[in-house]
Formats: C-alpha cells, sequence, structure tokens
C-alpha cells in the first residue's frame, strides 16, 4: 500500500506521467513529491472537516474553509508547503471548533481512495477533481459577495461521499451527475457576479505586444484582484497587461475603461517559462495556471490570494485592502522596455478579439436562426478548453483551420491560443472565431446553446453543433460534467482520456453519452459535416 506520508501519487491533471500518475520525486507539473503528499492530507483534513460537519451547523467560515481548501489542490494553485501546511491547521481547528466536545480525530488517509476498486477509485477521483473545479467557480464569485447555499452544501455532500468506503457505482453516479448540476449553478452565479460587477463583455480586439516604459503583466483569472490593481497604478505611469486566461478582461466595460490597461502580452499559461524569461517588469500571477518559476525571472514573481510559490512576494490581505505596492515599486524600478515591444500569437497574428459572450451572441439571436434557417451557416463548433504543452494539441489549430467556411468556431478557455490569432474570415456580421472569455466564462457557451435550442424547438444535441474540447485540469473536469448532467452527447475528447477514468467508467460514459476521443481534423470534420451522427 503507497503511504500518503511519504509517497506522491497524482493523475488530476492531463500531462499526468505516462498517462498513469505521477509517482516519484517530482510530477509532471513541478510538484514536489512532498506538495502533492501535503495535498492529499489537505483533501483528506477537508473530508474530515466534512464528516464532522454532517451533526453540526457549518456556517461561512466553514464553507469558505471548504472552498479555499479545495481549489488549493488544484492543478498549478500552490507550490508553498508551508502555505499548505497552514491551511491543514486552520481546518484542523475548525474541525475542532465545531465539535468540541469529541475526541481529536485522525485526517481522513487518501490512501483508502487511491488503493480503491478501480471503478470506485475512477468515480471518486471524478467528484474530487469535479468539486475542485466547482470550488474554483465558487471562489470567485465569493470574492465579489456572491454565494449560493446549495453550491454551499454540496461541498460537505460530496467529500463525505469520497470518504465513504461503503459507496458503491450506485451511490456514487449520481454524486458524479449532481457536481455537474451545482457546478451549473456555480458558473451561472460567477457570471451573474462578473456581470453585475464590471458590466456585460462587449466585443473587443486587443493588441498583442507592450508599449515602452514600466508596465505590470497579470495571469490567472481574478477579475476582482485586475480591477484592485489598475485602481491602484492610476497616475503613476504604469501600464498593465494581461496574460493567458486574463485576455477576456479587455472586454468588460468597468475594466476597459482603465487608459492603462493596454493589451495582452503572449499567449497561453504553458509558454510563461520561456516568454517571462527576460521581461523588464513584473508579473502577478492571481489563480491557479503557476508553474515552476526559473531563475531568468524569479527576482519579478509577484503572487496573492491562494496562488503561492516558495521564495516569490505573496501578497495576502484580502479585498480592496490588498497593498500592491511592493510590485508597483518593481515595475518602477526595472523601467519596462526603452521602446515598443511587438509580438504576435503562435500562428503569426498580432491582435486578438475576445468579448462574445453569451448577451453579445443573443442579442444578434433574430440574425443567427435566420442565417441558420437559410443555411448561410451550416453549422457551430465549440473548440475550447485547455491547453498543454503536448505536441498532439496541435490538432485543435489544424481542426479549426479546415472547418467549412459557412461555420462558425465558438471558443473559450486557455484552448483558444492555439488558433485564435488565426484570421479565417468572417460570416455575415461575425468573425468566424468568437471568443466566449475564461474558462470561467463558460456558462456562455451553455447558456447560448439553450436559448438557441428553445428557439429552434428540439434539444441541445439536435442542433448543428459540435463540442470539440480539450482538457488539462479541475476546471474543465467540472465543465464536462456540466455537460453531461445536460445530457448533452456526442462530444469530442482530446488529447488524450483522463487517467482517473477507468475502462468501466469510460465503458459508462461512452455507452450514455456517446463520448469519443479526436482522431485525426480530417477525418472528425468528415463525419461532422455528413451528420452522420456519432463521431
Amino acid at each position: 500500500m503507497r503511504s500518503i506520508m511519504s509517497n506522491m501519487f497524482c493523475f488530476q491533471c492531463e500531462q499526468t506521467a505516462s498517462g498513469k500518475g505521477c509517482t516519484g520525486k517530482i510530477g509532471v507539473c513541478g510538484k514536489q513529491e512532498q506538495t502533492a503528499v501535503l495535498q492529499d492530507r489537505l483533501t483528506g483534513a477537508l473530508i474530515s472537516l466534512a464528516m464532522t460537519a454532517q451533526n453540526h451547523s457549518p456556517g461561512p467560515a466553514t464553507h469558505r474553509l471548504i472552498i479555499e481548501g479545495l481549489f488549493t489542490g488544484g492543478t498549478n494553485v500552490n507550490f508553498d508547503n508551508a502555505l499548505v501546511e497552514g491551511r491543514i491547521a486552520e481546518i484542523r481547528r475548525e474541525q475542532a471548533d465545531l465539535d468540541p466536545a469529541a475526541p481529536q480525530r485522525e485526517v481522513f488517509d487518501m490512501t483508502r481512495v487511491w488503493n480503491a476498486p478501480e471503478d470506485i477509485r475512477s468515480l471518486k477521483a471524478l467528484v474530487l477533481f469535479g468539486v475542485r473545479g466547482l470550488a474554483a467557480y465558487a471562489y470567485h464569485a465569493a470574492v465579489l459577495g456572491y454565494t449560493d447555499a446549495g453550491v454551499s452544501a454540496f461541498f460537505y455532500k460530496a467529500l463525505v461521499a469520497i470518504g465513504n468506503e461503503g459507496y458503491g457505482m450506485d451511490e456514487l453516479l449520481p454524486v458524479v451527475m449532481e457536481t455537474g448540476k451545482l457546478n451549473l449553478t456555480a458558473m451561472e452565479l460567477l457570471d451573474k457576479a462578473n456581470t453585475e460587477t464590471y458590466g456585460s463583455p462587449k466585443p473587443t480586439t486587443v493588441p498583442l505586444g507592450v508599449e515602452k516604459g514600466p508596465f505590470i503583466v497579470v495571469s490567472g483569472h481574478d477579475l476582482h484582484d485586475l480591477k484592485v490593481l489598475l485602481e491602484q497604478t492610476m497616475g503613476k505611469g504604469i501600464n498593465i497587461y494581461t496574460h493567458g486566461e486574463m485576455l477576456p478582461a479587455h472586454a468588460y466595460p468597468m475594466l476597459k475603461a482603465y487608459p492603462h490597461l493596454k493589451g495582452h502580452y503572449g499567449t497561453a499559461w504553458h509558454n510563461q517559462q520561456k516568454e517571462f524569461a527576460h521581461i523588464p517588469a513584473p508579473i502577478l500571477f492571481n489563480t491557479n495556471c503557476l508553474m515552476p518559476v526559473q531563475e531568468s525571472y524569479g527576482d519579478r514573481v509577484f503572487t496573492t490570494a491562494l496562488t503561492a510559490y516558495p521564495g516569490m512576494v505573496h501578497i495576502d490581505e484580502h479585498g480592496e485592502h490588498k497593498d500592491f505596492t511592493p510590485i508597483i515599486n518593481k515595475a518602477l524600478a526595472l523601467g519596462g522596455y526603452a521602446e515598443d515591444h511587438p509580438m504576435t500569437g503562435i500562428n503569426g497574428g498580432k491582435e486578438l478579439t475576445t468579448g462574445f459572450a453569451h448577451e453579445a451572441l443573443l442579442a444578434a439571436g433574430d440574425t443567427i436562426i435566420n442565417a441558420v434557417k437559410s443555411g448561410a451557416i451550416k453549422h457551430f463548433f465549440l473548440v475550447g478548453g485547455c491547453d498543454g504543452a503536448k505536441s498532439a494539441r496541435q490538432y485543435y489549430t489544424d481542426f479549426v483551420k479546415q472547418t467549412p467556411k459557412d461555420t462558425l468556431v465558438l471558443t473559450l478557455a486557455c484552448g483558444k491560443y492555439r488558433f485564435n490569432d488565426l484570421n479565417i474570415g468572417e460570416l455575415g456580421d461575425f468573425p468566424r472565431i468568437l471568443d466566449m472569455g475564461q474558462c470561467n466564462d463558460a456558462y456562455s457557451a451553455i447558456k447560448v446553446a439553450l436559448v438557441l435550442s428553445e428557439a429552434f424547438g428540439c434539444t441541445v444535441n439536435e442542433l448543428p453543433l459540435t463540442l470539440v474540447l480539450s482538457w488539462y485540469e479541475q476546471k474543465a473536469v467540472a465543465i464536462l460534467l456540466t455537460l453531461l448532467y445536460l445530457g448533452i452527447k456526442n462530444i469530442l475528447l482530446g488529447p488524450s482520456i483522463p487517467a482517473f477514468v477507468s475502462p468501466g467508467v469510460l465503458n459508462y460514459l461512452v455507452e450514455h453519452f456517446a463520448i469519443a476521443p479526436t482522431n485525426t481534423p480530417e477525418q472528425d470534420l468528415a463525419k461532422i459535416m455528413r451528420g452522420d451522427g456519432s463521431v
């Protein structure tokens, strides 16, 4: 049996070692063995807390610990052992406060999950990784003051299910589906939080590259941290640039109103070690997608919120009181580029367009519906999800390049960096590539699909729509579970099937939802456009 105290076992991301699991001294993501061990212990502490909470009345403080603890265990979030240990201790204190009369309990041992029968382990992993993604959405909404009692309660139910050794497939499958259901609630809540706080996104073209002078690059997902930084840098001669999943921030009216939010630097998260190597400016990481920091730029990395890396400056205050003075001073000291510094996307494009969220697209709903009815629009492709370093992800670039000219490509999340700088033309009033936002904005795609199905009097599965998804980490898992909860079928998933999905569970997904792995773009497009059903 694998000891939780001394050995790594992690298979939660797409690039896990040998497609089976990271078990050595260091994971593929750069996570050290002891960090992986502590994250398992953190998960065990959360399960123990949830079990105690069953017989008590946990309040907002306990809810916060559950959400933040789950998010901390996600891929590329926190590499700082001391902070993870501190979070474990905080959870243990909360458990003792909930039930002071109970004897000191041991932390739930996660090897009891990892060593469970194959299909049980697989389903419990789906629940765990799904609720980690769900926690990310709930966290971002909570930062803006938006919470949901049903979502909060479900975290306890899911954690208890993971720890229940008496549960079989009949008990776990409904929890898997309920994870998708509650993730839909959380994504809708986050969409409401963002749009009511910052306004509804508007289609916006964003230049790639950096103007001369001091600047800061912001990487991650959290719009609130960006807003606070924009406020604190007003009038200081410092420009702000987004990176990775922060690109859609440019489409929100409140944020784009800041004149020093200038443009976008770089491409997807996994290129950061190369793109940040010689940058004459600091970088702020405010959520997941932080990679192990290299010496070439380590003196310029700042972290905040739940994201942390050993030796980096961590800005730990909360809300509007967060003080970004250290990173502001660093930007001024470094001075930025002496001349404008142009950049391009991976396909040579010099600008990116974003902001086609559900309000923008549904405002043109009649135009879209009429174009479908007349045959001007033959098909919609949702090509989105996570990006990663594997060469197999070239599939998504080639797929988009080969889509017929009478089709539209909807996209969201960082998977779009494989093709979002391409110019593949226009269709009517729209560019053929429509960027709907971050992985945090997945609700937009679901909303558009549901409204279109209602307008056409059919199910989503009967729409001329194909989902071609790439996955990497836990938010992608949560989104996939939401799509399954909605009954959406014939999803193409790549670049590989998750290591934590056992053959038995995979057979269930294929049988009930017709999930299929990606083949070649040519094969997949030919089958889709023939309209012969399952791909």
